[in-house]
Protein backbone atom coordinates (compact mmCIF):
# COMPACT_ATOMS: atom_id res chain seq x y z
CA UNK A 1 0.00 0.00 0.00
CA UNK A 2 1.15 3.29 -1.17
CA UNK A 3 1.00 6.41 0.99
CA UNK A 4 0.93 10.06 -0.32
CA UNK A 5 0.88 12.94 2.27
CA UNK A 6 0.55 16.04 1.29
CA UNK A 7 0.08 19.67 2.00
CA UNK A 8 3.99 20.20 2.60
CA UNK A 9 4.68 23.89 2.86
CA UNK A 10 7.28 24.13 5.80
CA UNK A 11 10.46 22.77 6.12
CA UNK A 12 9.81 21.18 9.12
CA UNK A 13 7.07 19.72 7.40
CA UNK A 14 9.65 18.21 5.27
CA UNK A 15 11.20 16.71 8.25
CA UNK A 16 8.11 14.79 9.69
CA UNK A 17 7.93 13.86 6.37
CA UNK A 18 11.38 12.08 5.72
CA UNK A 19 11.00 10.74 9.68
CA UNK A 20 7.61 9.08 8.13
CA UNK A 21 8.95 8.10 4.93
CA UNK A 22 6.37 7.78 2.53
CA UNK A 23 6.34 7.12 -0.87
CA UNK A 24 4.77 10.49 -2.13
CA UNK A 25 4.98 14.11 -0.60
CA UNK A 26 2.08 16.61 -2.36
CA UNK A 27 2.59 19.85 -2.76
CA UNK A 28 -0.62 21.97 -3.69
CA UNK A 29 -0.30 24.95 -6.47
CA UNK A 30 -3.59 26.10 -6.27
CA UNK A 31 -3.78 29.68 -4.50
CA UNK A 32 -6.79 29.64 -2.77
CA UNK A 33 -5.95 26.83 -0.71
CA UNK A 34 -4.35 27.51 3.13
CA UNK A 35 -1.83 24.99 1.79
CA UNK A 36 -0.36 26.57 -1.13
CA UNK A 37 3.11 27.15 -2.21
CA UNK A 38 4.76 28.59 -5.10
CA UNK A 39 6.54 26.30 -7.35
CA UNK A 40 10.24 27.95 -6.30
CA UNK A 41 9.31 27.54 -2.30
CA UNK A 42 8.40 23.30 -3.65
CA UNK A 43 11.42 22.86 -5.43
CA UNK A 44 13.66 23.88 -2.31
CA UNK A 45 11.17 21.86 -0.23
CA UNK A 46 10.94 18.78 -2.19
CA UNK A 47 15.02 19.07 -2.84
CA UNK A 48 15.43 18.26 1.07
CA UNK A 49 13.34 15.10 1.00
CA UNK A 50 15.21 11.98 1.31
CA UNK A 51 15.87 9.72 -1.30
CA UNK A 52 12.79 7.94 -2.54
CA UNK A 53 10.20 10.18 -1.53
CA UNK A 54 8.26 11.27 -5.03
CA UNK A 55 6.79 14.65 -5.16
CA UNK A 56 2.96 15.06 -6.67
CA UNK A 57 1.44 18.97 -7.16
CA UNK A 58 -1.75 19.47 -7.11
CA UNK A 59 -3.77 21.36 -9.83
CA UNK A 60 -6.92 23.01 -10.13
CA UNK A 61 -8.41 23.70 -13.57
CA UNK A 62 -4.64 25.24 -14.45
CA UNK A 63 -4.00 25.85 -18.08
CA UNK A 64 -1.61 22.48 -19.48
CA UNK A 65 1.29 24.44 -20.04
CA UNK A 66 1.47 26.05 -16.72
CA UNK A 67 0.83 22.55 -15.05
CA UNK A 68 4.17 21.94 -17.26
CA UNK A 69 5.98 24.52 -16.39
CA UNK A 70 5.62 24.38 -12.50
CA UNK A 71 6.26 20.59 -12.75
CA UNK A 72 9.54 21.31 -14.21
CA UNK A 73 10.03 24.26 -12.30
CA UNK A 74 9.52 21.81 -9.01
CA UNK A 75 10.78 19.01 -10.38
CA UNK A 76 7.52 16.87 -9.73
CA UNK A 77 7.13 13.06 -10.78
CA UNK A 78 3.29 13.48 -11.13
CA UNK A 79 0.45 15.61 -11.23
CA UNK A 80 -2.74 15.20 -9.89
CA UNK A 81 -5.65 16.99 -11.25
CA UNK A 82 -8.23 18.82 -8.44
CA UNK A 83 -10.57 20.77 -10.85
CA UNK A 84 -12.98 20.22 -13.73
CA UNK A 85 -10.43 18.64 -16.20
CA UNK A 86 -11.63 16.40 -18.56
CA UNK A 87 -10.22 14.14 -21.23
CA UNK A 88 -9.57 16.35 -23.78
CA UNK A 89 -7.60 18.28 -20.97
CA UNK A 90 -5.72 15.28 -20.16
CA UNK A 91 -4.65 14.68 -23.47
CA UNK A 92 -4.10 18.32 -24.07
CA UNK A 93 -1.94 18.13 -20.75
CA UNK A 94 0.16 14.64 -22.17
CA UNK A 95 1.29 16.51 -25.49
CA UNK A 96 3.06 19.30 -22.84
CA UNK A 97 4.07 17.23 -20.13
CA UNK A 98 5.70 13.27 -19.81
CA UNK A 99 5.08 12.31 -16.23
CA UNK A 100 2.43 10.45 -14.64
CA UNK A 101 -1.52 12.17 -14.73
CA UNK A 102 -3.24 11.56 -11.47
CA UNK A 103 -7.09 12.68 -11.65
CA UNK A 104 -9.21 12.99 -8.46
CA UNK A 105 -12.84 12.65 -8.77
CA UNK A 106 -15.34 13.47 -5.79
CA UNK A 107 -17.39 10.31 -5.06
CA UNK A 108 -21.09 10.63 -4.33
CA UNK A 109 -22.50 7.24 -5.58
CA UNK A 110 -21.27 4.33 -7.24
CA UNK A 111 -21.86 5.95 -10.36
CA UNK A 112 -18.93 8.22 -9.68
CA UNK A 113 -16.65 6.05 -8.82
CA UNK A 114 -18.03 3.53 -12.26
CA UNK A 115 -17.50 7.14 -14.87
CA UNK A 116 -13.65 7.73 -13.10
CA UNK A 117 -12.88 4.50 -14.38
CA UNK A 118 -12.93 5.49 -17.97
CA UNK A 119 -10.23 8.12 -17.09
CA UNK A 120 -7.14 8.48 -19.27
CA UNK A 121 -5.64 9.42 -16.49
CA UNK A 122 -2.87 7.08 -15.23
CA UNK A 123 -4.02 6.82 -11.50
CA UNK A 124 -7.49 7.73 -9.69
CA UNK A 125 -7.95 9.19 -6.65
CA UNK A 126 -11.33 9.25 -4.87
CA UNK A 127 -12.03 11.82 -2.36
CA UNK A 128 -15.16 13.30 -0.79
CA UNK A 129 -15.56 17.15 -2.49
CA UNK A 130 -18.55 18.17 -3.81
CA UNK A 131 -18.83 19.94 -6.94
CA UNK A 132 -18.27 23.25 -5.82
CA UNK A 133 -14.94 22.02 -3.72
CA UNK A 134 -11.68 20.72 -3.96
CA UNK A 135 -9.89 18.12 -2.21
CA UNK A 136 -8.63 18.57 1.16
CA UNK A 137 -11.47 19.47 2.77
CA UNK A 138 -10.98 17.19 5.53
CA UNK A 139 -14.63 15.52 5.37
CA UNK A 140 -14.78 11.49 4.87
CA UNK A 141 -15.41 9.52 2.04
CA UNK A 142 -18.26 7.22 1.96
CA UNK A 143 -17.26 4.01 1.47
CA UNK A 144 -19.87 2.18 0.31
CA UNK A 145 -19.87 4.04 -2.76
CA UNK A 146 -16.38 2.01 -3.47
CA UNK A 147 -17.50 -1.02 -2.37
CA UNK A 148 -20.36 -1.38 -4.28
CA UNK A 149 -18.68 -0.16 -7.55
CA UNK A 150 -16.12 -2.59 -6.85
CA UNK A 151 -13.65 -0.49 -9.18
CA UNK A 152 -10.92 -2.87 -11.37
CA UNK A 153 -8.34 -0.03 -11.70
CA UNK A 154 -5.63 1.14 -9.08
CA UNK A 155 -6.84 3.70 -6.78
CA UNK A 156 -5.55 6.68 -4.16
CA UNK A 157 -8.45 7.05 -1.37
CA UNK A 158 -8.46 10.37 0.08
CA UNK A 159 -11.11 12.55 2.20
CA UNK A 160 -11.14 12.68 6.18
CA UNK A 161 -8.33 9.91 6.85
CA UNK A 162 -6.91 10.11 10.20
CA UNK A 163 -5.69 7.64 13.01
CA UNK A 164 -9.17 7.45 14.54
CA UNK A 165 -10.56 6.24 11.29
CA UNK A 166 -7.79 4.36 9.28
CA UNK A 167 -7.87 0.86 10.87
CA UNK A 168 -11.70 1.08 10.02
CA UNK A 169 -11.06 2.17 6.55
CA UNK A 170 -8.53 -0.86 5.99
CA UNK A 171 -10.73 -3.19 6.75
CA UNK A 172 -13.18 -2.30 5.04
CA UNK A 173 -10.96 -1.29 1.63
CA UNK A 174 -7.36 -1.94 0.09
CA UNK A 175 -6.70 0.62 -1.91
CA UNK A 176 -3.53 0.88 -4.13
CA UNK A 177 -2.47 4.34 -1.83
CA UNK A 178 -4.14 6.69 0.74
CA UNK A 179 -3.50 10.35 0.61
CA UNK A 180 -3.91 11.81 3.42
CA UNK A 181 -3.49 15.57 4.30
CA UNK A 182 -5.81 17.14 7.21
CA UNK A 183 -5.38 13.97 9.27
CA UNK A 184 -2.09 15.11 10.47
CA UNK A 185 -2.66 18.57 11.40
CA UNK A 186 -3.36 20.48 13.83
CA UNK A 187 -5.32 23.72 13.62
CA UNK A 188 -4.54 23.97 10.30
CA UNK A 189 -0.45 22.78 11.31
CA UNK A 190 0.87 19.47 10.34
CA UNK A 191 1.62 17.76 13.69
CA UNK A 192 4.61 15.29 14.36
CA UNK A 193 2.22 13.38 17.27
CA UNK A 194 -0.36 12.79 14.71
CA UNK A 195 1.50 11.83 12.14
CA UNK A 196 3.12 9.35 14.05
CA UNK A 197 -0.45 7.96 15.29
CA UNK A 198 -1.29 7.60 11.74
CA UNK A 199 2.33 5.67 10.47
CA UNK A 200 1.92 3.22 13.38
CA UNK A 201 -1.40 2.05 11.73
CA UNK A 202 0.45 2.44 8.11
CA UNK A 203 3.47 0.24 9.15
CA UNK A 204 1.10 -2.64 11.01
CA UNK A 205 -1.12 -2.67 8.00
CA UNK A 206 1.85 -2.94 5.76
CA UNK A 207 3.35 -5.51 7.95
CA UNK A 208 0.54 -7.70 6.91
CA UNK A 209 1.48 -7.54 3.13
CA UNK A 210 4.38 -9.22 3.24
Amino acid sequence: MKLKLCGIRRIEDVEMINRAAPDYAGFVFWRPSKRYVPPECARVLGASLRSGIKSVGVFVNESPDAVARTAEDARLCAVQLHGDEDEAYILSLRKVYSGEIWKAFGVRSADDVRRAEQSGADMLLFDAFAPTERGGTGRRLELRHIIEAAPTRRYFLAGGINAANLSEILNTLRPYGLDISSGFELDGVKNRERLDGLMEIVDRERMKEK
